[in-house]
């Protein structure tokens, strides 16, 4: 019962903070918070699993109970963990705790709703990482949804109202696009009366659909494949379905910036790999191996483009991250076990270096009130612990050795070019390849412009120091980065145990 345990937690918590007044808000939660973190290392620790969840792998913390029977079909309380899910639970919650620290200067107003709202995404974060039935599955997934958009229509900046509609619109109108494609698999899958993902991937290896309303089977696997591919590329999200990323990451509140990139984003590429790419045979995934692959060299190289032309830190950082969750797609549709492991591992890097970015760009913030990069100059000398930490954050952007960025991505370049099943694997890797060196570009050129020469803000605020709570935080990203790039086989042994079977099943293309 201890996934439950996480999530009840969290739950409690949240409404506990949401009554709790202003003035001890703040550390209540942090206090909270800090429960699922312990137990989610202790997991971390006695994690016993072995295999995939959907392949019959041997689960582990799983619990199951029958929910809810209607007709034919029944739902049912299934959770657990394997390698894939038991690394990024770990990251939820740690990443949740230090976003409620990073809370502290900047959110002054409404505070027990604020930190409420944190608490209860962290709790359905978790769901949406260890559920294994379909119907649980997606209460979490979308219950995610509402909070965030509280967090920036609220909180936000001048264009909150804005960002937070078109967040929740693309995203909703998504998940229903996933979610009719979805249940129409399942109708046709004859033999399967249960939404329990192991059940439908076992009859979709199995043989494949019969055919819903009159579309063969085929057919039907091919178009509800296109169909979830669309509805999580817009989570991801992947370019062309990327522009309310922007908007959301400027006007969200820093805290807000770190959930959304460090583990939103990873529910996308998690749940692609859940279901596009263990759920379906190999027959039925490789028509498409080419023009998911363009796709994911496009959202490296123009994410990387988007990035250089902006003036806006955190839109640098915003577009950084559809560059890089371009990398994690093409070590996806590699379906090599460099490939998926390496992509895997990056949600992980990522997570914790987007974090690190959003929360060292909210401090600079906080202290100038101004995140434009013509406006400031001269940082490293007013603000040095601060910046010499969102220096060593973009180095890790930009792959330096021993950081996990580098780790994620020379993973991944490994298991693409020498993919069988991707024709022109070469080319695609090396065009890849080619967005670290605009990466470089727009990071070096925006630490050059606000962090280095003299001092120079346009704003009229006195910068000093960044307070010791706001720097922690950042602190305890960077060293996961490092210790994750010095010794990447803490999570990577574990990963790679869970992605195999999918290649042995499915095969490699």
């Amino acid at each position: 019962m201890m996934i439950e345990a996480l999530i009840a937690v969290a739950l409690v918590g949240a409404f506990v903070t949401f009554v709790a007044p202003n003035r001890i808000a703040g550390k209540l939660a942090f206090a909270i918070s800090l429960i699922p973190a312990a137990l989610s290392l202790w997991m971390f620790s006695a994690f016993d699993g072995s295999g995939n969840a959907l392949l019959g792998g041997e689960l582990a913390f799983a619990s199951e109970f029958e929910w809810i029977q209607f007709g034919e079909y029944s739902i049912s309380w299934l959770v657990g963990l394997d390698g894939i899910s038991m690394p990024l639970v770990v990251l939820t919650t740690i990443l949740s705790t230090l976003a409620i620290v990073s809370s502290w200067t900047p959110i002054d107003e409404r505070e027990s709703q604020f930190y409420g709202l944190v608490l209860f995404i962290e709790a359905n974060l978790i769901g949406v990482f260890a559920a294994l039935d379909f119907f649980v599955w997606f209460i979490f997934w979308e219950a995610v949804l509402i909070p965030m958009y509280l967090l920036i229509g609220i909180w936000g900046g001048p264009r909150r109202k804005y960002a937070a509609i078109k967040f929740f619109v693309y995203t909703n109108v998504a998940s229903l696009v996933m979610f009719g494609a979805f249940i129409a698999l399942v109708f046709g899958l004859g033999d399967v009366t249960t939404f329990a993902l192991p059940d439908v991937t076992a009859a979709m290896l199995d043989g494949g659909p019969d055919g819903f309303l009159g579309i063969g089977g085929t057919t039907l696997a091919s178009l509800v494949f296109v169909a979830m591919f669309l509805g999580f590329a817009v989570k991801v999200p992947i370019v062309p379905f990327h522009t309310w990323l922007p908007d959301a990451h400027v006007e969200a509140p820093t805290p807000a910036s770190v959930l959304l990139a460090g583990v939103l984003l990873k529910m996308g590429t998690y749940a692609l790999l859940r279901f596009n790419f263990t759920m379906f045979p190999t027959e039925v995934i490789e028509p498409f191996v080419i023009p998911i692959a363009a796709i994911a060299v496009i959202s490296v190289i123009y994410g990387a483009m988007l990035a250089l032309a902006q003036t806006d830190l955190k839109r640098i950082v915003a577009y950084s991250s559809v560059s890089s969750m371009g990398y994690v797609i093409l070590g996806l549709i590699a379906l090599t076990q460099f490939g998926v492991g390496g992509a895997t591992f990056q949600m992980v890097s990522h997570g914790l270096i987007s974090g690190l970015m959003f929360m060292a760009v909210g401090v600079i913030y906080n202290a100038t009130h101004t995140r434009m990069v013509t406006d400031m100059s001269g940082m490293a000398d007013r603000m040095p612990v601060a910046v010499g930490i969102l220096v060593a954050g973009a180095f890790g952007y930009m792959g330096l050795p021993l950081m996990s960025g580098f780790f994620g991505e020379f993973t991944i370049f490994f298991g693409a070019f020498g993919a069988e099943g991707l024709a022109y694997s070469q080319v695609f890797t090396a065009l890849a390849m080619f967005g670290i060196v605009i990466v470089a570009g727009y990071l070096l050129f925006a630490l050059q412009r606000t962090v280095f020469g003299p001092y120079h803000l346009e704003t009229d605020y006195d910068v000093d120091r960044a307070p010791l709570h706001d720097i922690a935080p950042m602190f305890v990203l960077l060293g996961l980065i490092i210790l994750l790039g010095v010794a990447p086989e803490l999570i990577f042994e574990m990963i790679t145990d869970a992605v195999d079977p999918i290649l042995e099943t499915g095969g490699e293309l």
